[in-house]
This record gives structure tokens, sequence and C-alpha cells, in this order.
């Protein structure tokens, strides 16, 4: 199996479930006997010195920033790796250019699984970084998939959420209702056909696989599943 590695801590929620994820797959995987794991490198960043890196629209500055620490997990033995949320792809480009070893994309696994579901239209949720730039976009429209988003009103509503509440720890039913009128109310106004939790904390709201009689796309769930494709892949 190839070695993983793993930039974790943005947030650590999501990191910690990026980890019993792939765990779990090779439980799974071995029921009847003893469970063989996939060796696994994980540098935890600071999340909030990259988040002003964008914040002060320092984007060369955060991808270098990503990218040394990746390198780090290519001296550790690292085979490829993986950024374990969203809002980091919106360098991907600019980190895989500076790196020696693959990079798997949740934007473009995310894209493949909607394209298997034969979707077409899908609303995106995430930070405002993510919602407000278009390196969803502009992949989603190679697999001829249109994306929308929130207004703005609604955009800087659930970037607060993830950052006050969400990236903490803090996972509440009322944050949970309030994300799904908004929801509700997109789904009417631009006829989406799925969801897209384009923050990799939201799976630890959103549980189910369908909310409003429309599928909730687990971005966590379908990042692992290319990791473990990959990390079984041979060389």
């Amino acid at each position: 199996m190839k070695r993983i590695g793993i930039i974790g801590g943005l947030g650590p929620e999501a990191t910690i479930d990026y980890y019993k994820t792939i765990i779990n797959y090779f439980n799974e995987e071995n029921k009847n006997r003893q469970a063989v794991y996939p060796e696994i490198v994980i540098y935890s960043v600071d999340m909030w010195k990259f988040v002003g890196l964008l914040n002060d629209g320092k984007r060369k500055e955060a991808a270098k920033y990503l990218a040394d620490r990746i390198v780090d997990l290519e001296n550790a033995g690292a085979d490829f790796a993986v950024l374990s949320a969203n809002t980091p792809h919106l360098v991907f480009d600019e980190v895989q250019d500076r790196l020696g070893i693959p990079l798997i994309s949740i934007v473009e696994s995310c894209a493949k699984r909607a394209k298997e579901m034969k979707l077409g239209r899908c609303l995106l949720l995430g930070t405002r970084f993510t919602m407000q730039n278009d390196f969803y976009r502009k992949v989603f429209k190679d697999f001829d998939i249109d994306i929308f988003v929130p207004d703005e009103e609604q955009i800087e509503f659930i970037h607060s959420k993830i950052f006050n509440e969400m990236e903490l720890g803090i996972f509440t039913e009322q944050t949970k209702n309030e994300f799904l009128e908004i929801i509700a109310d997109l789904k009417d106004k631009h006829n989406v056909d799925a969801v897209i939790l384009g923050c990799t904390e939201f799976p630890l709201l959103f549980k189910e696989k369908e909310y409003l009689q429309l599928p909730f796309l687990n971005t966590t769930k379908i990042h692992v599943e290319a990791i473990i494709e990959e990390c079984l892949r041979d060389n």
C-alpha cells in the first residue's frame, strides 16, 4: 500500500473524521481477520495562519505555506498527499506545481461522483472563500454540471457559523435547522438537484445522505474513497 500524506488542521474536527473514516474502511474490509492499516502521515497546520493569509489576499503565500508542509510529508515518505478541507483547494494548482508527489483533489473527486449520479445543478455550501471563488465551478463545468451558491447575506451567515462554531467543535440542531432553511429557499430558487457539503465539517452536522428530498454529497467520504483507491493502486 502507498503511504498517505494528509494536511490536517483545516480544521481539526475534519482531520479526525478523515483518519477515522480511512481506518473504518480497512476495519470493514478485514472483518474476519486481523486488520491491515495503511501508513498515514498527518501534518496539522495552523488554520488561522492560512485563513489570515487568504483574508489578506496573500494567495501566493498561502499556497507556499501549504506546499512547504506537503514537502515535509514527502520527506516523511508520503507517496501522495491530500488537503483535508475544501477551502485550501482554492490554491490547489499552485500547490501541486511546487510538489514532487501528486495531490488528490476533493473537488475533482466530488465532480466525478456528481457525474456518476447524473446530477446537473448543484448547490455549493462552504466557507466564504469556497462559495465566492470559482474553483468548484471550473472543475464542475468540465463535467457539464452547474454550480449555484447562496446570496451574499447567506454566505456571510454560513461562513460565520463555520468559523465561530464548527471549527471549534460546536455542532447544534439550531444551526443545522438554519442551514436547512437556507437550502430550502435556494432549492426552490435555483431548482437544484443536490447539495455539495463543501466544508469537511458539514458531514459532522448533516449525517444523513439526504435532506429536503435532495442528496447531500459528503465531500469527506467521497475524498476518502479516492484516497483509499490511490492508496491501494499499484505503483
